[in-house]
């Protein structure tokens, strides 16, 4: 798998460990400290989520948050940018489909 090993916002890779994290339902892995769109790249996943009106899908734009393209539903919550946010373990990672949608609570 290919990895980033240098980021502008999360600096050089200093670990090696990895963590298992869930995305749309697959459990896959991740080196710690890396963020989620990086590692869902290493896997060869590159929509990360869908427009609203016409359900084109996006990836991975800018790397930085400078952009809304990477935006996933993590952990239940909606519009969290892939790029800015640390994968770690346990982890739940979906698609975001459109605006997405408020999981039930229960």
């Amino acid at each position: 798998m290919n990895r980033i090993t240098s980021h502008p916002v999360f600096g050089e890779r200093t670990s090696h460990d990895v963590v298992t994290f869930v995305f749309d339902g697959q459990e896959l892995t991740a080196l710690d400290g890396e963020s989620v769109a990086t590692a869902l790249q290493a896997h060869g996943i590159a929509v990360l989520r869908t427009m609203p009106e016409t359900g084109s899908p996006r990836s991975l734009f800018c790397g930085v948050g400078r952009c809304p393209d990477c935006m996933m539903t993590i952990d239940g919550v909606l519009n969290v940018r892939a790029c800015l946010t640390t994968v770690r373990d346990g982890m739940v990672v979906e698609t975001q489909h459109g605006l997405g949608t408020w999981a039930a609570k229960e």
